[in-house]
């Protein structure tokens, strides 16, 4: 039952898993139903995949959210200091998640026996428990080529292997938090190196600023690797420690996720109504994949549903809409009413 999610085609096929999914999960899930019990919603009124309750990403922090068919030791842990209260996802189904990576990545880039993995993720190598190395990790192994690895501070040996893997015209993707990216760039100026960039090279950020560069518009970091890196395949990955599930931008900074994965926008004033599409808001999240733990996720972050592509126009039962999205940043609680009463 939890591997049709990855045979999902139609809109129709993603609402019935969807209500299914919120279903075995209001049985299952202690959390997630004391949660709907709490907002006084009966789960046989749910007929709309917009009437699901959204659980707060915060209750991650504070909560063993888990299947209560299931028992683990795997969990995924937010990043952050010692002092901070982080987030834990326990991760029930192992293989489950190994075939969303997969799957995912399959869909909007290739295969991973095709590439090079290069990283460059120092703040996650530096953690435990990251869902970020893991993934990067079963990438590597599917790909089992010997270049494969990671890098910490050591800019050299990485700007030399690039070249060298440029000059043998071999296919490279580089995984690279935002910041390091940019140490890495700065590396190569301050010591008058030239990126001989190929075609077959292809950035991967995964985001990560979090204060450790002055900050900047996703457009203007997308424009610094572009030019810093020689190449127009700048891509981006959205994902977090509480999904199982990878969004990916294969450019100008539009995001679409996988047939089993969807964007909501949810109005900043009423947590409980959505927005058009085009219109700022807060992302929800259908992770599908999240079988075992939560599917519906009311993060943190701002977002917009795209409206300028043909596929967005497909309005029936016969095709996927497709999710473009754009990600704008996170929520200014000065800014948001109504946020409040996500959390109990």
């Amino acid at each position: 039952m939890v591997k049709n999610i990855f045979n999902i085609k139609t809109a129709t096929d993603f609402k019935q898993k969807c209500l299914e999914t919120f279903h075995y999960q209001y049985q299952n899930i202690e959390v997630y139903r004391k949660f709907v019990d709490y907002l006084n919603i009966k789960p046989d009124d749910i007929q709309e995949i917009e009437k699901i309750p959204f659980l707060p990403i915060e209750m991650f922090k504070n909560h063993t959210i888990l299947d209560r068919n299931k028992n683990t030791d795997l969990f995924f842990q937010s990043s952050g200091t010692t002092q901070m209260n982080l987030s834990k996802h326990w991760i029930a189904d192992e293989n489950l998640y190994q075939e969303s990576i997969e799957k995912s990545f399959g869909q909007f880039i290739g295969k991973p026996e095709d590439y090079i993995f290069l990283g460059l993720l120092p703040s996650y190598l530096e953690k435990q428990n990251s869902s970020l190395i893991y993934m990067v990790d079963f990438l590597m192994k599917k790909s089992g080529k010997l270049e494969n690895g990671y890098f910490l501070y050591n800019h050299e040996d990485l700007f030399e292997l690039l070249n060298q893997l440029s000059k043998e015209n071999k296919k490279v993707i580089l995984f690279g938090v935002s910041f390091a990216l940019l140490d890495f760039l700065d590396f190569a100026q301050t010591n008058h190196h030239t990126i001989n960039s190929s075609d077959q090279l292809i950035i991967i950020e995964t985001g990560g600023m979090k204060g450790r560069k002055e900050e900047m518009t996703k457009d203007e970091l997308l424009n610094i690797f572009h030019k810093g890196f020689g190449t127009d395949k700048i891509y981006s990955e959205y994902s977090m420690t509480e999904l199982l599930s990878q969004a990916y931008s294969l450019g100008q900074n539009i995001y679409e996720s996988p047939n089993w994965m969807r964007i909501l926008i949810r109005n900043t004033e009423d947590p409980f109504s959505y927005v058009e599409d085009g219109r700022n808001g807060v992302i929800n999240i259908i992770d599908l994949a999240n079988r075992h733990s939560c599917s519906f996720i009311a993060t943190q972050d701002l977002g917009r549903i795209e409206t300028n592509s043909e596929i967005n126009s497909v309005k029936n039962d016969d095709a996927i809409i497709s999710n473009r999205f754009q990600v704008l940043g996170r929520i200014d609680h000065s800014d948001i009413r109504g946020c409040s009463l996500l959390v109990s």
